[in-house]
């Protein structure tokens, strides 16, 4: 068990059954009161996340995830394929699993995959991934006063706006944990 003074963003605990990540903590301290945490949980296998108060005295189970590299094979009928880099192991994940991960991945991606007690649950994406447009109106010169931006199509079949000089065909960086544009692969 560990107390709530303990935990920190990036933490893994057990609640009601479900296994969470700290991606925010808040500690409250209240006038004449005890003091309280806030904090805001993923759900791990979901995705979702929650806003959960609790008292500074409360303890938690921590969750022992553990990390294997892998690397992003293929998908198939919403199945997506993993190679454990170790031991050559092929992994499987569903959609669901992957939640908005599966927006980045592309064939021979490599990737951090959190497994409980020997069950995959998640995989950890890098912050930034490199990705080619396959299609975006053309940008003209002089069409905006300010820098401007249009929508372009990446090869993972999500959309994200790009500054008007990228073109069809370009590689470019997306962060993967606001999906934007960062700039030109290089």
């Amino acid at each position: 068990m560990i107390d709530a003074g303990e935990l920190r963003k990036g933490i893994a605990i057990e609640l009601d059954g479900k296994i969470y990540q700290v991606s925010e903590y808040r500690h409250i301290k209240i006038g004449r009161g005890s003091a309280q945490i806030r904090l805001r949980l993923r759900d791990i296998r979901s995705g979702n996340t929650i806003e959960r108060s609790f008292q500074a005295s409360d303890k938690f189970t921590p969750a022992f995830l553990e990390r294997r590299h892998v690397q992003y094979l293929y998908n198939d009928s919403g199945m997506y394929y993993f190679m454990d880099n170790e031991s050559y192991e092929q992994i499987s994940l569903t959609t669901e699993q992957l939640g908005e991960a599966k927006n980045y991945l592309k064939e021979a991606l490599d990737l951090d995959l959190s497994t409980y007690k020997g069950t995959p649950i998640s995989v950890e994406l890098p912050a930034a991934v490199e990705l080619r447009v396959i299609q975006t109106e053309p940008g003209f010169k002089g069409d905006t006063a300010t820098g401007g931006s249009k929508l372009a199509k990446l090869e993972t079949d999500i959309n994200v706006q790009v500054p008007l000089f990228i073109d069809t065909g370009e590689i470019i960086k997306v962060d993967t944990r606001t999906g934007e544009y960062l700039g030109k692969a290089g």
